[in-house]
């Protein structure tokens, strides 16, 4: 792949429904200040990690599908197998979200759909599962190509969007949706901040696309390109999209609005036409993002099976090189995540949120990882200032995403990691490793511990999906 696919690649990974979505989601959690606050923080923090995965593909070259990689390379085959395994749960349940949330929008004008979570979304969404399943099984080549070209197509109405908003940005409505609340305070400005964070993360899902598909590069110094140049392609759109709405309707009547949020938002705008237009887009996005998302979680069980860190079933593929075992397990995750939903209070935010929590612990130990290199070095070589402050700051930033998630995400999280372990016995078995070391055996004991509050949490009704 080129710079210019990689970029794609990227772009196309982290542009998908989340978008559509941010002016209800801000609306409802942040005024205007503390959204581009947000923004400021979240954009800094995810240029650390980008900066990151940079700086580990040129340090690192040999080590590919990066976020599994890193992992294991800084902190052993169990931990590292756990970042795998979260990392491709929460591509299975971004993937979810992504039928969902077409779903939702086309049942704008088909109201049999719902919110995504019928019995008659289901169905539909098990049928475009597997149709995504067959086409991606064709070659991963191929995928990539109509992920490109899907990526700019789905540009044209969220960049429409961005214009008309901007020309018809009303000062006053801005103003009046400035604080957040009746009066300024910085505790509560902090607090809105705060709750903005976990969505914040979702939308840059996808920023480690181009470090996951490294071993299909055409250059390596291209991944850290590539990975930087998403970003900041990404960053202005989503902080635009956002800061823009404040100026078209008071923040509780956005927050109101009916997801995808922006289609109803150009319509306050234009009328009618401008609905139908987001409507579109959103869905060109979804397929496109799920074409990205579904490949890199194919990647994830693939890479891994190859170094006997999955077992050795992950590591099949059919004749047009498709890794077809990991497409097909990760195909079957989505398709179950989908029909729990049905019994979901509010799917979207769930399945949202459960994305954004499970991918938070493969990002913070790439970020570990990056310290412990930056801090470990030879006797007599000098200390690398600017890789140690870079890692510093991506540690930091991850650990207070962590803390945003807060424990609830994290004890369903750990209701995904816990049967995954069953996964990682077998690969060590096939092996003839050992299993556990003593504090991989603790951790295994913590996760397991957590995944039986989740369910204790889930069955009392202290935890709701």
């Amino acid at each position: 792949m080129s710079l210019p696919t990689l970029t794609a690649l990227v772009v196309g990974s982290m542009i998908g429904a989340g978008v559509f979505t941010l002016p209800a989601r801000f609306g409802g959690s942040a005024g205007a200040l503390a959204a581009i606050v947000a923004w400021v923080i979240a954009g800094a923090g995810m240029l650390t990690l980008a900066l990151v995965f940079q700086h580990l593909a040129m340090r690192k070259p040999d080590l590919n599908s990066g976020v599994f990689a890193y992992a294991k390379a800084g902190f052993g085959d169990y931990v590292g197998f756990n970042s795998a395994f979260g990392y491709w749960a929460s591509a299975c349940a971004g993937n979810a979200f992504f039928w969902v949330f077409m779903m939702s929008t086309i049942g704008e004008v088909w109201p049999s759909l719902g919110q995504g979570d019928t019995i008659v979304a289901a169905s539909l969404s098990t049928v475009g599962i597997w149709v995504f399943a067959g086409l991606i099984a064709r070659g991963v080549k191929d995928a990539a190509v109509i992920n490109r070209i899907v990526t700019v197509a789905k540009m044209i109405p969220i960049l429409a969007f961005i214009m008309i908003a901007a020309f018809t940005f009303d000062p006053g409505t801005f103003t009046g949706n400035f604080w957040g609340a009746d009066t300024f305070s910085m505790s509560a400005v902090a607090e809105q901040v705060k709750d903005t964070m976990v969505i914040t993360v979702f939308v840059f899902m996808g920023i480690e696309g181009a470090s996951v598909y490294s071993r299909y590069a055409r250059r390596r110094e291209d991944v850290g390109w590539a990975t930087i140049l998403g970003l900041v392609s990404v960053l202005c759109v989503f902080a635009s999209v956002t800061l823009l709405s404040y100026g078209v309707l008071p923040r509780k009547e956005i927050a109101d609005l009916r997801q995808p949020s922006m289609a109803p938002l150009l319509d306050e705008i234009v009328g009618e036409w401008g609905s139908a237009f987001i409507s579109v887009g959103v869905v060109v996005a979804v397929l496109g993002a799920y074409l990205a998302w579904t490949l890199m979680a194919a990647e994830v069980l693939f890479v891994p099976a190859q170094n006997d860190d999955m077992p050795r079933f992950m590591r099949r593929e059919n004749g047009a090189g498709a890794p077809i075992a990991a497409l097909l397990m990760t195909t079957a995750m989505v398709q179950a995540l989908i029909v729990v939903v049905l019994f979901s209070r509010d799917a979207l935010d769930f399945l949202l949120d459960l994305c954004a929590s499970l991918s938070l612990i493969p990002y913070f130990l790439a970020a570990a990882f990056a310290l412990k290199l930056a801090v470990d070095r030879k006797p007599g070589a000098a200390l690398e200032k600017k890789p140690l402050i870079v890692a510093v700051l991506a540690t930091i930033y991850t650990v207070f995403l962590v803390y945003a998630a807060g424990p609830e995400f994290l004890l369903l999280s750990c209701i995904f990691y816990a049967p995954g372990t069953l996964l990682y016995v077998r690969s060590r078995r096939e092996s003839g490793d050992r299993v556990f070391r003593p504090l991989e055996l603790v951790l295994c004991v913590l996760i397991v511990v957590g995944a039986v509050l989740g369910v204790v949490g889930l069955a009392t009704g202290s935890i709701t999906m």
